[in-house]
């Protein structure tokens, strides 16, 4: 297990992260979750002593019951707490008030207090936003997210789900206003899914951001276990089609993913998530499971290496079709190359 700093921090995180979306059964994803609290702990333990020392849930997870099977988990493992590093997020329904959702300061602070408790921890290391609020000012979001981090309850912010001028907005406010910046973002990216690299990648490096990688294997749809034919494979998908993929290239990708697979000893998902891997905004890839099996098979992915000729093949077929202004930048930058040898 490799291990990178979180964005412009010190924080150090493993590769890959440990996603507890599948823990508990209830509410608007419950198709992804079915895990319950034996094998929660079973499948923490086996994370941590692989090498992973991130763990990321949410709080609209199973309606908090999956941050109440972490929280438990943790300590059914005999995990010790200062070891990972655990994150969650905030912004989504948690009840049927108009303020019990959003990103305004108050329904932070009530989330913030249900998290701790349902985690029965004192901190939560990393606080996510989960996507962006509308009509709460981004201000408002970033004074009560700093508050938290000088009461101590968080230790460090991240988002999930924005857009590049929305972020870069946020870290502006933050830098003018001598507030805690966002450290990272969670965000889908896959080898087949590049949407990322049009604006948000060259933020992230710019700003230096960090990148936590969220379905990298596009719901499933780059396991392998799916076929152009559209048949029913057993996976999640057949049931809950998420997230929107362009198939078409996907299964292409797939094509080519199976005779490295087959060559390597490997499966189809390994290498999927050695993809992202390879990529240098990526900061840490979440993998989630519902079994020792499918865990086993994702944590394998540290040990796959591409050849320049393989990264090569998937690079040209997973490539994004070019779009303004992308192709009027790299038209314009030709006549401000600077040959640097001496």
């Amino acid at each position: 297990m490799k291990y990178n700093t979180l964005g412009n921090t010190g924080l150090i995180v493993s590769e890959l992260c440990f996603g507890t979306m599948t823990f508990g059964s209830k509410g608007r994803f419950k198709d992804i979750g079915g895990v319950d609290q034996k094998g929660a702990d079973d499948l923490l333990k086996q994370v941590v002593d692989s090498g992973v020392n991130f763990i990321d849930t949410a709080n609209v997870y199973s309606e908090g019951l999956s941050e109440e099977i972490t929280g438990k988990a943790i300590k059914n493992a005999g995990i010790s707490r200062e070891s990972i590093v655990l994150a969650t997020k905030v912004r989504g329904s948690m009840g049927e008030g108009p303020n019990q959702k959003g990103l305004t300061r108050k329904h932070i602070i009530d989330q913030v207090e249900a998290s701790l408790k349902r985690l029965d921890t004192d901190y939560i290391d990393l606080y996510q936003i989960h996507s962006n609020d509308p009509i709460t000012p981004i201000g408002e979001t970033l004074r009560a997210l700093d508050d938290l981090v000088s009461s101590g309850k968080v230790r460090y912010i991240g988002a999930s789900n924005v857009a590049a001028w929305q972020l870069m907005k946020a870290l502006d406010y933050s830098k003018y206003n001598n507030l805690e910046r966002f450290a990272s973002l969670q965000a889908y990216y896959t080898v087949a899914g590049r949407d990322l690299e049009r604006e948000v990648i060259p933020l992230l490096q710019e700003e230096k951001v960090g990148l936590m990688v969220w379905s990298p294997l596009a719901g499933g749809l780059l396991s392998g276990k799916y076929d152009r034919d559209d048949k029913k494979s057993g996976g999640r998908r057949d049931d809950f089609d998420f997230p929107p993929v362009n198939k078409e290239r996907a299964f292409d990708i797939v094509d080519a993913l199976r005779p490295m697979a087959e060559s390597k000893g490997a499966s189809v998902a390994q290498l999927s998530i050695a993809w992202l891997l390879e990529q240098k905004a990526v900061s840490s890839v979440i993998i989630g499971a519902k079994n020792k099996e499918q865990l086993t098979d994702n944590l394998k992915s540290t040990e796959v290496s591409f050849t320049e000729e393989e990264l090569k093949k998937l690079d040209e077929l997973s490539q994004l079709p070019q779009e303004y202004p992308g192709w009027m930048l790299e038209f314009t930058k030709e006549d401000r190359k600077v040959d640097t040898r001496h």
